[in-house]
């Protein structure tokens, strides 16, 4: 055995004189390891962003969070106990400009110790405390929008405001969570002034803490949890300042991660095109070093330098790229992200990263190179004629390894290990079932009648001659088309979802804190401006579920899969009959004038997660009052109506002692709209009115960019199966030359040549076109319906379109890479075979 050292001086120099043919094996690995290593550097930018400015984004070391009440003077007494607290309370309100134009608004009303982390800023300098008394301070949409500016007013409620200044950084913006409008900043002691706070009304008090050095948020939240057990508050620390955005990033970036993972898998069989591709243009070198004593190990050994080599240059130079990546795409994307990633090397996703790449590249490169090690010299210098080697069984073994380590690592290293298994193992399946078809089209085409045609009969025997490419072909094709279709139909079913079925349904507002004694009042306004209005009218309240099934939710270690219903608070009502958009699954309904206990009906799938079952128990705390009911029924709720839909609803009577408002949807004609526009707001100062249509643009907005932010992943994988069908057509390529200098000396004319390959690519791409249809709109139905949750409803016409665009694509690109085969001299061509 030669030393390495003296291997890998042969290696390079052969390397030197010609790495044109690993072109491709170092595109495809790059492709998909700067792929991955982005979207992992970008997922770990942002959530490492939010580990570290968790104190500024909460707003303090821990938050207590208290729906619809304030803390009493023993619980502040608490919190001044363990630490510095700051008050604040967030409520929708209405922003009210001189002429009468009203704004959906999210008003907090902030103490003078705000904010104890971070640093407020207005465009003209930075500021501590609250504004000044009487004064605002509000966001740049709010005053664009209602055209307001410095030294002017806004009214809240029944106070005028002066505006004291614009927002330029609210610092625990983030934290806030999701907001329906722009925000205004009053001090808490003009709160009272707004008379926006009534009994019932829907608010937020807000208690942020800040601890010693040495104390810990989590034993000091537990402490005063147990000190009051009937605070019924929600704690979140500043080791997770914002929860549902880094849920959010983090579910996303694993699915991006997948499809990523995807395409370097298809990028893989790139790879072993083109290794394949390379060796067979080396085969004299391999022979003659056979000839001149070279064992089939050390032969292997230095083309799998050469490899090696060019896989470590491509992977190193994707994880460049991936690296750099979220500095870049922050600087794109502007506000799109929750946080721009720090300028930082994130070692994990890169590590990770690189053994993708490495394992993807021994994975598909050595059955290739280890077909070599098993022809003899004279086999090799025959072997355009006499076909490719069979790979051994420790070959084989090899590779089942590297494939289980890919398989292995992505489990290991996803946030949901079961959707990653189920991900690979449909990726898995496609690319079996693409194999598999390509075997049925050779034994298929070798099995049918020769046509009488010459072009025909040659197109035919394309397909299944020995060496035939039809397998990479099928492979590469099917992939490529599959992936057409299904990003086709995901674009055109969400398209469909927000332009189409949202608008139809929606209402034309919600409205918010609607006054119990004043219901009869606010119905009769609504029908006085149109006659057919449509107005659903139910109870609202605040509260968290505090107990389930006997089992205390403070007590669980971990709340369990798909409990989000056990964060923080939730929407209660009460109903004597069944609301619209509900069906009834399991269990009774209570008769419309029960007064008995209370009893509950929950939402099918939270029931579910719950493991509840009908006779259980389930207690909420309301205004710190726990109130324990009986689960009575199940039902499924149509969430996608823009309708009053709760996944709690009580029976009539839980909470008479609670005081609490109403919220009601209106349906309304367009000019009955703008009038009701202007005259609820003045009619019902504490009331807040929310246009659908605001809310429609928000989602609409989020969806645009997650379906982009799949479609820019995907696009990564279908570049990767363009490379693996130029792999596929440069590894024929010698033995098509050969054909081709055969059919010249036999009197073929280039076209008949050409014509006889176009029939060839025609009738792959004929069948796969069909498969992929069916392949595609199978995956982008999961993705619709089961990531989104829409309806699918792709737009048939644009996805037969992009199936037609994507085989003529497949179809050029197959006739280009044949274009160099018409100009080969049959006397140059049959030397160098």
């Amino acid at each position: 055995m030669l030393p390495l050292g003296t291997l890998w001086r042969i290696a390079r120099r052969d390397l030197a004189t010609r790495i044109r043919g690993l072109r491709l094996l170092a595109v495809c690995l790059f492709l998909g390891v700067a792929t991955l290593a982005a979207i992992g550097s970008l997922t770990r930018g942002i959530t490492s962003e939010l580990e570290v400015r968790g104190q500024t984004i909460l707003g303090g070391d821990i938050e207590f969070s208290l729906p619809q009440r304030e803390a009493t003077a023993e619980e502040m007494a608490g919190f001044r106990r363990v630490g510095t607290p700051s008050s604040t309370v967030r409520l929708r309100a209405m922003a009210n400009d001189p002429d009468g134009e009203a704004l959906l608004s999210e008003l907090k009303a902030v103490d003078g110790a705000y904010p104890l982390y971070g640093t407020m800023r207005l465009e003209s300098g930075a500021r501590q405390g609250p504004p000044p008394p009487g004064a605002i301070w509000i966001g740049k949409d709010l005053a664009s929008r209602l055209d307001l500016k410095v030294g002017g007013g806004v009214k809240f409620g029944e106070k005028t405001f002066r505006i004291d200044g614009i927002i330029a950084e609210e610092p625990d913006r983030l934290g806030e969570g999701f907001t329906l409008g722009p925000v205004a900043i009053i001090g808490l002691a003009d709160l009272p002034a707004t008379q926006l706070i009534q009994p019932g009304s829907l608010y937020e008090s807000k208690y942020r803490v800040r601890l010693p050095g040495d104390a810990n948020p989590e034993s000091v939240g537990k402490a005063l949890t147990a000190e009051f057990p009937d605070a019924g508050w929600d704690i979140t620390d500043s080791s997770n300042g914002a929860p549902g955005t880094r849920r959010f990033i983090e579910r996303m970036g694993q699915f991006l991660s997948l499809v990523g993972l995807a395409a370097l898998v298809i990028a893989g069989i790139g790879v072993g095109n083109g290794v394949a591709s390379y060796l067979a243009g080396k085969r004299p070198g391999l022979a003659t070093l056979k000839v001149l004593g070279a064992d089939s190990g050390t032969v292997a050994r230095i083309y799998g330098l050469q490899i090696l080599a060019v896989a470590a240059v491509s992977i190193i130079a994707g994880l460049i790229v991936g690296a750099l990546a979220p500095a870049l795409i922050g600087w794109i994307a502007g506000d799109v992200l929750p946080v721009k990633p720090g300028v930082a090397i994130y070692p994990l996703p890169l590590a990770v990263s690189a053994a993708y790449g490495l394992l993807i590249a021994i994975a598909f490169a050595l059955p290739p190179l280890a077909a070599t090690r098993h022809v003899p010299a004279a086999g090799l210098y025959r072997a355009t004629v006499s076909g490719a080697a069979r790979v051994d069984r420790q070959t084989m073994i090899a590779v089942a390894a590297a494939l289980a380590a890919i398989i292995a690592l992505a489990v290991g290293t996803a946030r949901e290990p079961l959707f990653a298994l189920g991900f690979i193992g449909a990726a898995i399946g496609l690319l079996l079932i693409l194999v598999g078809l390509g075997w049925l089209v050779r034994r298929t085409a070798s099995r049918l009648p020769r046509p009488k045609r010459p072009l025909f009969r040659l197109a035919l025997a394309n397909l299944h001659r020995p060496g035939a490419a039809t397998g990479a072909l099928v492979v590469a094709l099917g992939l490529g088309l599959t992936l057409f279709v299904t990003l086709a139909a995901i674009q055109t079913s969400i398209t469909s979802e927000i332009r189409s079925t949202v608008p139809q349904r929606a209402p034309s507002f919600f409205v918010l804190d609607v006054p119990r004694g004043d219901a009869a009042r606010f119905r009769t306004m609504v029908t006085n401006a149109d006659a057919r209005a449509e107005i659903n009218m139910i109870p609202a309240l605040r509260g968290s579920i505090t107990e389930f099934a006997g089992q205390r939710v403070d007590e669980l270690a971990e709340l369990p899969e798909g409990a989000w219903v056990l964060r923080g608070d939730r929407g209660l009502t009460y109903s004597p009959v069944l609301p619209n958009g509900s069906e009834l699954v399991g269990g009774q309904w209570w008769q419309a004038d029960y007064k008995g206990p209370p009893l509950v009906s929950v939402e099918q799938e939270v029931a579910t997660s719950l493991g509840l079952k009908l006779g259980d128990t389930l207690s909420v705390n309301v205004l710190g009052v726990e109130v324990q009911a009986k689960v009575a029924s199940f039902r499924t709720v149509n969430w996608d109506n823009f309708g009053l839909n709760y996944v709690l609803v009580f029976s009539p009577g839980t909470f008479d002692a609670a005081p609490h408002n109403m919220v009601a949807t209106v349906a309304v004609g367009p000019e009955a709209e703008t009038a009701l526009s202007r005259s609820i707001p003045r009619a019902f100062p504490s009331a807040s009115l929310i246009a659908v249509r605001d809310v429609v643009s928000q989602v609409t907005t989020l969806l645009t960019q997650m379906s982009q932010a799949i479609a820019a992943a995907a696009s990564i994988a279908i570049l990767a199966g363009i490379a693996v069908l130029i792999g596929a057509i440069a590894a024929s390529r010698e033995r098509r030359v050969y054909d081709s200098v055969i059919l010249k000396l036999l009197g073929a004319t280039r076209g008949q040549i050409l014509g006889a390959q176009g029939m060839e690519y025609a009738v792959l791409a004929a069948i796969l076109a069909v498969l992929a249809l069916g392949l595609g709109l199978a995956g982008a139905w999961y993705v619709v319906t089961q990531l989104f949750e829409f309806d699918f409803a792709p737009d048939p016409l644009i996805v037969g379109l992009t199936l037609l665009g994507g085989a003529g694509l497949s179809f050029l690109i197959g006739i280009a890479g044949s274009w160099p085969l018409l100009s080969a001299k049959p006397a140059q061509a049959l030397r160098s075979l």
